[in-house]
């Protein structure tokens, strides 16, 4: 009876042995899904990451077009705005003496008076505000249109009254309404110059013409107080000089 036991034993274990084998091949399986699945997961990341990759240089492409244009507009508006500039340093340099021939009277200390410190004059940022300046200013300088000049300056002075050019705006318009023989309206803009531009650089010869159209309206008293003032707060000036003299002849 034992070997029949022992073989029955056998029998039964091998069996086991048999059923058993399987158990390995459905975890590999598993195991093997689970990788593709990782695998997949990866090629999906990577696709979506190229997709990105490609909508953002797309981006950078169009950021980088508006960038040129940018620039290119800016250095446009540069090139524009040297050009005004170095017009304006032009008519800096010229302007009085072309005004000066244009008047009549005889006494040297009605004459405007060119000075140094006109190239130092401030300069517009504002292109549109640089035409405007520069238009008025043309139909003394090129076209001596000097009637024409007059209205030129007053719209410029209502549509920019804050403009760097505004002394200087009310200087010429002195200057002209003299060569009109409006000597009244014409000590009105000198009067501009010298009350509400204090550190304009045409404030020596406005208070000059000030004093001078005083002195041929009759307001000796007012004129010897302007031309005084003149000579104390800007003592080295041509203007200071010229002040001098006519206090002299009075």
């Amino acid at each position: 009876m034992k070997p029949k036991i022992i073989l029955a034993a056998m029998i039964l274990s091998g069996s086991t042995q048999v059923w058993a084998a399987p158990a390995p091949v459905s975890e590999a399986a598993s195991s093997q899904s689970s990788i593709e699945k990782r695998l997949a997961a990866l090629e999906n990341m990577m696709q979506s990451r190229n997709l990105l990759q490609v909508e953002l240089q797309q981006q950078l492409n169009v950021l980088q077009d508006e960038v040129s244009q940018v620039r290119g507009i800016t250095e446009e508006q540069s090139y524009k705005l040297e050009k005004v500039l170095q017009r304006q340093r032009e008519l800096y340099q010229e302007i009085e003496n072309r005004v000066s021939q244009a008047y009549s009277q005889p006494s040297q200390s009605a004459q405007p008076v060119y000075t140094e410190q006109a190239s130092s004059q401030a300069i517009s940022s504002d292109l549109s505000e640089n035409e405007a300046y520069e238009r008025a200013v043309a139909l003394i300088m090129k076209d001596k249109r000097y009637d024409q000049a007059i209205p030129e300056f007053q719209t410029f002075l209502t549509t920019y009254p804050e403009s760097v050019y505004a002394s200087n705006a009310h200087y010429w318009l002195g200057q002209l309404l003299t060569i009109k023989n409006d000597p009244v309206k014409a000590s009105e803009h000198f009067t501009a110059v010298v009350n509400e531009f204090p550190n304009s650089n045409k404030r020596p010869d406005a208070m000059l013409k000030l004093g001078t159209l005083l002195q041929e309206q009759g307001l000796a008293e007012q004129a010897t107080k302007t031309l005084n003032e003149l000579i104390n707060q800007y003592p080295s000036t041509t203007a200071a000089k010229l002040a001098t003299e006519r206090l002299a002849k009075m």
